[in-house]
């Protein structure tokens, strides 16, 4: 029986703590910058780490070298959908974020975003396109529909990998093409003309939003990770009542889709005012420059701090 953080922290230190990072999705390299630096996190708070590459690396590895606990810094398919937390859980190895269910239903842009509209959260009108259905559209129509303009999503990719913004037919047609190279289904979301911010979730608390400003058209790939012109706002410059209202309604989100431990909520504010909400992540970037460590930092953690909290939160005492 753990009866204190002290007690936890002292028992997973103990451990043999393996942070599985990189793998075969289309966000690798983010994965690999976002394992090496939770690595050196847990190892300056003094766990016993060792990296693993899952796409070099079976995960038989965990068994051979005695792994105790799993810290997963995978983003996208194969460590955020849902597939690696049922092998942990099949192989009776704790892990840090959100379980099976939670994963597979948040990384699912399609259904989170039938999960938002169920439950009354505020998100911009949709509509899903199967690829076999693709040479039988009326993207005339789809373009009425959605009132002209359109984000055009892969359901199963981050890292806004695979997405573009079409305003006419001929647009439409390339951007579905190129998404469904991604995914057999595709999203088309009613384009949001607002400011971007995300909340930060960790322990079931919303961190400090933040507000993503880029010159860009959207925050897009190159905005997210290779751009010098994009600016992050924590303190987000929302009033107070604004910001415990999206604040609010990202724990909201984050609960309806199963969402466990920590993670973070993507949301817009159109031109009306209102709240849109666009998507939660469960093993969102994580280097020391990342948008959830931005927030921690204000809220009073460092990265190590962060990283050992999240940790802690995957004990169950």
């Amino acid at each position: 029986m753990i009866n204190t953080i002290d007690d936890a922290l002292a028992l997973l230190k103990q451990e043999k703590i393996a942070v599985l990072y990189g793998g075969n999705s289309a966000e690798r390299e983010v994965s690999l910058n976002s394992g090496q630096a939770i690595a050196k996190g847990l190892e300056e708070a003094g766990f016993d780490v060792v990296l693993i590459d899952t796409k070099t690396a079976p995960l038989t590895d965990l068994v051979i070298k005695k792994v105790n606990r799993v810290f997963i810094a995978l983003h996208g398919r194969g460590g955020e959908d849902g597939c690696l937390q049922g092998a942990l859980e099949y192989l009776n190895i704790p892990y840090t974020g959100s379980n099976v269910l939670g994963s597979a239903l948040s990384m699912d842009k399609v259904r989170s975003k039938q999960i938002f509209k169920a439950c009354d959260l505020p998100t911009a009108p949709f509509i899903v396109v199967n690829k076999a259905d693709f040479e039988n559209l009326s993207l005339a129509s789809i373009l009425a529909e959605l009132g002209g303009r359109i984000m055009v999503k892969p359901a199963n990719e981050g890292s806004s990998i695979g997405m573009a913004q079409a305003q006419t037919v001929e647009e439409l047609h390339n951007a579905l093409i190129e998404a469904f190279g991604f995914d057999t289904q595709v999203l088309l979301e009613a384009w949001i003309d607002g400011p971007e911010y995300t909340v930060a979730i960790l322990g079931g608390k919303a961190l400090p939003a933040i507000h993503m400003e880029t010159p860009r058209e959207f925050y897009d790939y190159e905005a997210k990770y290779q751009s010098t012109t994009t600016q992050y706002h924590c303190p987000c410059g929302l009033s107070e009542h604004d910001e415990n209202e999206i604040k609010a309604l990202s724990v909201k989100a984050f609960n309806a889709t199963g969402a466990q431990g920590w993670g973070r909520v993507d949301i817009m504010r159109n031109r009306k005012g209102e709240w849109q909400i666009l998507e939660v992540n469960t093993v969102p970037g994580m280097t020391e420059t990342s948008l959830v460590p931005k927030a921690a930092k204000v809220y009073g953690l460092n990265f190590s701090e962060l990283v050992t909290k999240i940790l802690l939160l995957s004990v169950k005492g």
